[in-house]
């Protein structure tokens, strides 16, 4: 049985702040759906009905795409011990790219990652518990440093230049490349809440 909620509670908040990951999806009209998963110690809960979470480059930028084309997210938590639980949050989300108003105000939320190219700024619109019973147990070791290791490797004009052509979703939809390099940031080893 799933309970619904208009907002985040202090014990939602609680819930969410002890994950080490998370994933993401997302929908245009048309096109594929979006599912991805998230690490890091990316995600801010900002109010009751705000939360946002902090994009590294990777394969692709569906997530942008689908924002702004559509605006609807979901995020989900998972327990992966005890107590069982599963944690969604409805939305409707855009992204803040260092260019974009409102960057200063969300990046100071965060401590910023080699890589990092925008941050989502989600309105909650509904948040929902479920049992989470067929969720496996499983032990948080480390994150992985591969992601911010490989956009380390790259100066700042060849990694500008690599996000620049990155204008589109798999299925066509237009994004906005970042236009900020942040690629002499401190590797995280752990990033572990």
């Amino acid at each position: 049985m799933a309970d619904f909620f208009n907002e985040l509670t202090d014990k939602h908040i609680a819930f969410v702040e002890k994950q080490p990951m998370f994933f993401v999806a997302t929908a245009a009209s048309d096109g594929r759906i979006n599912l991805s998963p998230k690490g890091y110690d990316s995600f801010r809960v900002l109010g009751p009905n705000r939360v946002a979470y902090l994009d590294l480059g990777g394969s692709g930028n569906e997530t942008h795409a689908h924002l702004a084309a559509d605006g609807r997210i979901t995020l989900m938590f998972c327990a992966f011990e005890n107590p069982a639980l599963i944690f969604r949050i409805y939305g409707h989300g855009k992204a803040v790219l260092p260019q974009d108003d409102g960057w200063d105000e969300l990046a100071a939320q965060f401590e910023l990652l080699p890589g990092t190219r925008q941050i989502f700024d989600i309105a909650v619109d509904t948040v929902q518990e479920s049992c989470g019973w067929g969720v496996p147990m499983m032990e948080h070791k480390h994150d992985r440093v591969t992601l911010q290791k490989a956009h380390k490797q790259l100066d700042e004009e060849a990694w500008l230049d690599k996000v620049a052509g990155r204008t589109e979703s798999i299925d066509g939809l237009p994004t906005r490349p970042t236009a900020q390099y942040f690629g002499d940031r401190e590797i995280k080893l752990d990033g572990a809440r």
